[in-house]
Parts: C-alpha cells; sequence; structure tokens
C-alpha cells in the first residue's frame, strides 16, 4: 500500500472525526478518509476542538500554508488544553511543486511547544496513534507532518491498538499567567516522552528524520530526543529544522502556576453591563458556553463560572457547534474571523445558538468603532433585541436543534472598567 493510504486508515481508526481543507499534497488523503470539507482552516481546526470537549478523537487534513490560517487556535489550545486527542495533520511542500511557498510547518511546533511526528513507511500506523496519545498526554493539538517523500512510496500495513486517553482543560481557578506556567511544564514533561519513544530507532551515521533515508530513523522531530544530539549527519526533507535543534534542551522548571486567590482578585464585567441579563438567564438555565475573545471570555469566572473554553479571536462558533450548541461572541469578534465559521454551521445546519453582544465597540481594547454585523447577517435571519428585553432573551436562549443567531443590543457606560473582586 501506499503511504497515502496507510496513513488514511490510521486515521480512521484512530479518530472518530476528520476535517480538510484540500490542497497539495493532502488532496487525496482527505478524499481517503472521506473526510468533511470546511470553509477554511481555523474553522476546520475549531470544529477538531469541539469534538475534543465532546470526547471525541479529530483530525484535521490541511497543507502547510493552511497552517498559517490556524495558527490562533493552535497556538490558544495549549494554553487552555483540550480533553480527546486533536491531531493536525499537515502535507508539507518542500520543493513548491503546487504550492506558493516552501513553508516547513515543524516550525509551528517549535513556536507553539507542540509535539510533531513526521513518520517514515514502517511507522504510519503508530505515529498517528501516538500523535493522539501525546496530543491526549500534554492536552495540546499535535503535528504530523507529512512529505511527498512518505505519501508516494510504499509503506507498512501494521495497524496498533487504539488506546485512547484523556486531556486535561486548564484549571478556571489559575490567572493566565499560571495557565501559561502550567502548559510549559507539560512542554517539559515531553522531553522525557520523547527520549523513551519507541517511534525512534538508534543504528548510526547517517540519520535520517521522517521519510528520508538514513540508518539512524527520527520520528519524533520536535521536541528530539537527547540522543540526536550526538549526530554529525542528517537528512531530512525541507529545510535543516532537526540539524539546527540538535542538542536544544527543555525549559527550566517554573513555578506552580498562580491561582486568581494568589493573585488576590478576579475580574468581571462591568457592574453596570448592559449584557448582565444575558449571563443571569445563562446561568439561571444552567447551561455551558463556548467564549471567544473579548468581554464574552469573563463568563468563565466567578460569578458565572459558565465557559467551558476560549480557543481565540472568532473561535467560539464553530468549537461550540460541536460541543455546547451555545457561543458568546462580540460584535467585533464576529466580524474579525468568527463569520466563516457561522457561514459553514448554517451550511451544515449544525445545531448551535450564536449569541451576539452588540455594543458597537471594542470594549476591551478601547472602544473603538464596530462595523454593524446585522447588516452582514442577512442569510442567519438573526432575532435582535435590547439586553434589557429578559423576556425576548429567557425565549431564545436555548440549545437549539438548528443554527440561530441572538443579536443582544446594549451600549457600554462611558468611563467604566471591568470590576475587579477581591478575596
Amino acid at each position: 500500500m501506499k503511504g497515502c493510504e496507510a496513513i488514511a486508515e490510521a486515521l480512521c481508526r484512530y479518530t472518530d472525526r476528520q476535517y480538510t481543507v484540500p490542497g497539495f499534497p493532502v488532496t487525496g488523503l482527505g478524499e481517503l478518509t472521506k473526510a468533511e470539507m470546511v470553509i477554511n482552516e481555523k474553522t476546520a481546526l475549531e470544529y477538531a476542538l469541539g469534538d475534543s470537549l465532546s470526547g471525541r478523537r479529530a483530525a484535521v487534513i490541511i497543507k502547510n500554508v493552511g497552517v498559517n490560517a490556524c495558527a490562533d487556535p493552535l497556538l490558544q489550545a495549549v494554553a487552555q488544553g483540550l480533553v480527546s486527542g486533536v491531531v493536525l495533520v499537515v502535507g508539507d511542500d518542500p520543493d513548491a511543486v503546487a504550492s506558493q511557498t516552501a513553508q516547513d510547518s515543524r516550525y509551528y511546533g517549535e513556536l507553539a511547544e507542540l509535539p510533531v511526528i513526521e513518520p517514515d513507511a514502517s511507522t504510519c500506523y503508530t505515529g498517528v496513534e501516538s500523535a493522539l496519545q501525546a496530543s491526549e498526554m500534554f492536552s495540546r493539538i499535535a503535528i504530523l507532518r507529512l512529505t511527498p517523500l512518505l505519501l508516494e512510496a510504499s509503506a507498512d500495513h501494521n495497524p496498533v491498538p487504539r488506546m485512547d486517553g484523556r486531556g486535561r482543560l486548564s484549571d478556571r481557578t489559575w490567572t493566565m499567567n499560571g495557565r501559561v506556567t502550567a502548559a510549559e511544564e507539560l512542554y517539559r514533561s515531553m522531553f522525557s516522552w520523547v527520549n523513551a519513544s519507541p517511534l525512534n530507532t538508534w543504528a548510526g551515521e547517517p540519520a535520517g528524520a521522517g521519510a528520508a533515508p538514513g540508518e539512524t530513523r527520527i520520528i519524533t522531530v520536535h521536541p528530539l530526543p537527547e540522543q540526536a544530539a550526538a549526530l554529525r549527519t542528517v537528512r531530512e526533507y525541507g529545510r535543516t529544522f532537526v540539524r539546527d535543534h540538535l542538542g536544544v534542551q527543555p525549559p527550566i522548571p517554573q513555578k506552580r502556576p498562580q491561582s486568581m486567590e494568589d493573585r488576590g482578585y478576579y475580574r468581571t464585567f462591568c457592574k453596570e453591563c448592559p449584557f448582565k441579563p444575558v449571563m443571569n438567564i445563562l446561568k439561571d438555565k444552567g447551561v455551558k458556553v463556548i467564549c471567544d475573545a473579548g468581554c464574552s471570555v469573563l463568563v468563565m469566572n466567578p460569578p458565572y463560572e459558565l465557559g467551558l473554553a476560549s480557543y481565540g479571536m472568532g473561535a467560539s462558533i464553530a468549537v461550540a457547534a460541536r460541543s455546547t450548541g451555545i457561543a458568546l461572541i462580540g460584535d467585533y469578534a464576529l466580524l474579525h474571523s468568527g463569520l466563516n465559521a457561522l457561514i459553514d454551521v448554517y451550511e451544515k445546519e449544525l445545531p448551535l445558538l450564536c449569541i451576539v453582544m452588540k455594543n458597537d465597540c471594542t470594549a476591551m481594547t478601547g472602544m473603538q468603532p464596530v462595523y454593524d454585523p446585522v447588516r452582514f447577517l442577512a442569510f442567519a435571519k438573526p432575532v435582535v433585541c435590547r439586553a434589557d428585553d429578559e423576556r425576548t432573551l429567557y425565549k431564545e436562549i436555548v440549545v437549539p436543534d438548528r443554527p440561530r443567531t441572538l443579536v443582544i443590543e446594549g451600549t457600554c457606560p462611558g468611563g467604566c472598567s471591568h470590576e475587579t473582586v477581591e478575596y
């Protein structure tokens, strides 16, 4: 069998859902897995994160330049955490055969502190399963780097058992600084994991990374096992990533994660926030929501504690469509990078209530004016109401069986700031 066929079978065995945005060299892989085509890579990864929150493993199959489009949730997920494994299957095109760049996706592993596995002909199945196990062990997305060297070559058919694990969401009592500290500690432990990984084999010089030829085989290309530091010759397909990272050490241990109680306070909405009735109704109904960037993220803090997760600007819509069914987003975040996801949700008729808090400004970053989102939501046929119309709010705030959009209008009080509550 071809490498493309082996990877496709492995993805179907070890994940529950597959998404794709076609592009060379992984268009055929998406077809073989019958992956769901998505409007863009960012939305696809957000769907996968929603699956993760719901206990489903998911794969996102994209080409190298597509990683740029999903960089925000890719990096945000490191500090936020996840539950079931998510693997970003990236097709690199080092010779720019059918791409506008020769981008090397392994560098995203370094940037975001992610496990990156690059299988060879003998590790297609173990590589996919190991990537998912690493995602769950270290509570972040794992990257599976593929190149034409593997996809077009013959590969071994050697399936391994599926062994689902469970990641963790960041502790909601931690500050953002605390979440980053905890994520860094997990990254530090990743170095011990690669040192013990059976994916790598050591048989002298030269070494081959991924599908590149060599006596020694390096499959865990980030972080690199410490044994690799002694190598003099490394063959790899793409840039000299492995060669340039030989001997890289794990980060220095940090202090324990900071909690809000350690800091002495938590932040919540402004005292005169017009959207407080929305939060009170959500709490009264006992529903969980996916928060976005902006003021909506404050619903994760006391006294509401309704937010299950937040994966960055515009991410709440697609994540919620595969998990809680309710997304809470501001008008600016919707227009910034949430509309593509909402279009995809409506096209697929996924059950989602998208709650848009329309305050006509960027409240957290200087109150700059924002375009009216209602003008761009004709396809969604939104219900529009005032933030103090509690009768309509109570009626409309339900987990639906189809996509629905609720635009809630309110005016931020001038001169106010988020309330700080001391412990």
